[in-house]
């Protein structure tokens, strides 16, 4: 190779190494100014019910760090799918997020055709847990959880309402380990499961505390057991399921995600303030008055719960023997 063909060689690495460092650059300064306008926050269940109060919070919270609006957007149906898979479908440039919670990736795409997978999102972090409960009306003839079970059994069974995959999964195992039967009226959100309960067309419910503690206070339902592995702090005196010799609990997760193929400096931004937003003081209050507790998961490790999530469910709801939806 000649002097000035050597040149020219380096000349050119000089100039593609320097082209190829371009976007990184850019991405980093669009990093430091993101976000330059309003973000709009996609919420897959409707308006009123324990997640949509939970994550508006979230939402104000991460407002106040960003320094710039975030809309919240209710699109609730399909048992919290529909929202889901109109995220996956977003301009993956950090302006369009929202809430996809473990029922959404773990639970009920084994019970329904979804269009979407995990692999369809940039997950920013996980920021909450649900807590569940199984409830009735307080006229009930149903004054434990054994009178649910001996219910089950007779006749036509029980109709139980609920909104989204955890909340029948309880119930259907139910069934599934005592030889009860338990049939589902499905909702677009808590608010409408809870209103169905009282209004007489369900027997019972398997809600959080948000949708149930006030109307037990208020003497217009019971709560029969928690379904979650703990107690609730709301009403301590009531058992869980397994306390009560049921082998039956549930645990669900809230997360936020990008589409996939948003920037990684971005996300990285956004988890920061997610989880910061998430954990603060000043939202705790607010969370457990939601139902649902404080949490703070990468957006790594919330990819990897619903993962691990998904196969465990895949064997829980192939041995409950359930139907699929569609």
């Amino acid at each position: 190779m000649t002097a000035t063909s050597k040149r020219q060689f380096f000349a050119t690495c000089a100039a593609l190494t320097w082209a190829a460092t371009l976007p990184l650059h850019a991405l980093a300064q669009d990093a430091a100014k993101y976000p330059e306008r309003e973000m709009n926050m996609i919420i897959n269940y409707g308006a009123g019910g324990n997640t949509d109060v939970a994550t508006r919070a979230i939402s104000n919270a991460m407002e106040t760090l960003l320094r710039k609006p975030v809309v919240p957007i209710n699109r609730g149906g399909a048992q919290g799918t529909l929202g889901v898979s109109q995220l996956a479908k977003q301009k993956a440039d950090g302006y369009t997020f929202g809430v996809v919670t473990f029922s959404t990736i773990a639970i009920t795409p084994h019970l329904m055709n979804v269009d979407y997978t995990v692999d369809n999102f940039d997950f920013i972090a996980g920021v909450a847990r649900y807590r569940y409960g199984v409830a009735v009306r307080a006229d009930s003839p149903y004054k434990t959880i054994q009178d649910l079970v001996d219910a089950s059994k007779k006749n036509k069974g029980v109709f139980f309402g609920a909104p989204s995959a955890p909340n029948n999964i309880a119930l259907f195992e139910l069934g599934r380990k005592t030889g009860g039967q338990f049939e589902q009226v499905s909702f677009k959100s808590g608010a409408e499961t809870v209103s169905a309960l009282l209004g007489g067309h369900v027997e019972a419910i398997v809600q959080n505390p948000s949708d149930i503690v006030q109307h037990v206070k208020a003497g217009k339902m019971r709560l029969l057991a928690s379904a979650s592995p703990m107690r609730w702090k709301e009403l301590p005196e009531v058992p869980t399921l397994k306390e009560q010799g049921f082998d039956v609990e549930i645990d669900s997760w809230i997360g936020l995600a990008f589409p996939r193929g948003t920037p990684a400096a971005i996300r990285d931004k956004m988890e920061q303030v997610a989880r910061q937003a998430a954990t603060s003081p000043q939202l705790a209050a607010i969370l457990e008055n939601a139902g649902v507790d404080p949490a703070s998961l990468s957006g790594a490790d919330y990819r990897t719960k619903l993962i691990e999530g998904r196969n465990a469910m895949a064997v829980a709801i192939k041995a409950a023997n359930l139907p699929r939806m569609n």
